[in-house]
């Protein structure tokens, strides 16, 4: 079995002030199709963005990472229960949760023995949930901006993981019986600030600067000037990326 990487104890802080937060219907739908509100999971928590939110809907979430630096900068919440844990082989008891969540980080972990552990951790018709997001788009100026700095700059520093997500997590192996999910994307209002301060958390971005020394952020700075005033805000985008399945038994 490979190791499940860590790729974000290094900027657990930005990760935790940059990175997006996923919208209210998609956390809908998934209760929707919840029958035990119990307790859930949510796997690769990071800075328990997710688990958060899911504490408001069920009594007990357990959140794990392997990690510690994130779950030391993780949000606390007195119903919400932080571990450093693989998501392979974890403490939990067979047939715990009733909902497995996993956003932004399946792409990191050895599937076949992830997924036995959601076989084993969920309750009889429990629902796993994979969410992520895909490429930020902006605007017809800042996408090809974007766009550079991901395939020119920084794409030899992309571990091979990442192309699950550039596939939207369509060729991840996947094999439940899947429930069809809504398409989705996610609007914020950012500043070139708060989009630069959340490219620096992308894990090329971190290996390039392991690589060379120098941060390569820098490096679009001024053409974002140029077509980003500074405290001017715009309207970024993110696609949505979700599959989710009920486990029956």
């Amino acid at each position: 079995m490979k190791d499940t990487k860590d790729n974000f104890t290094n900027q657990s802080n930005k990760y935790a002030k940059y990175r997006p937060a996923y919208p209210s219907h998609l956390y809908s739908f998934l209760y929707s199709l919840v029958k035990d509100n119990g307790a859930a999971w949510d796997c690769g928590t990071g800075n328990g963005q997710v688990a958060i939110v899911l504490s408001d809907f069920f009594d007990q979430v357990y959140a794990t990472d392997i990690s510690e630096q994130q779950i030391k900068n993780a949000v606390p919440r007195e119903n919400v229960f932080y571990s450093v844990e693989r998501a392979e082989s974890t403490s939990f008891a067979d047939n715990s949760f009733g909902l497995v969540t996993v956003a932004q980080a399946i792409h990191w972990f050895d599937f076949e023995s992830f997924y036995k552990e959601v076989n084993r951790t969920l309750k009889p018709n429990g629902i796993l949930a994979v969410i992520g997001y895909g490429l930020i788009r902006i605007d017809h100026e800042t996408d090809p901006v974007i766009d550079s700095f991901y395939h020119d700059v920084i794409g030899p520093y992309w571990d091979k993981e990442r192309k699950y997500v550039d596939e939207n997590y369509q060729t991840i192996p996947f094999p439940f019986n899947e429930i069809r999910a809504p398409v989705l994307d996610n609007i914020f209002e950012w500043t070139r600030e708060e989009f630069t301060g959340y490219l620096e958390t992308w894990s090329a971005v971190q290996h390039y600067i392991k690589a060379e020394n120098k941060n390569p952020v820098p490096l679009i700075s001024a053409e974002l000037e140029k077509i980003w005033p500074k405290g001017e805000t715009k309207k970024v985008q993110f696609p949505i990326l979700l599959r989710v399945a009920k486990i029956k038994k």
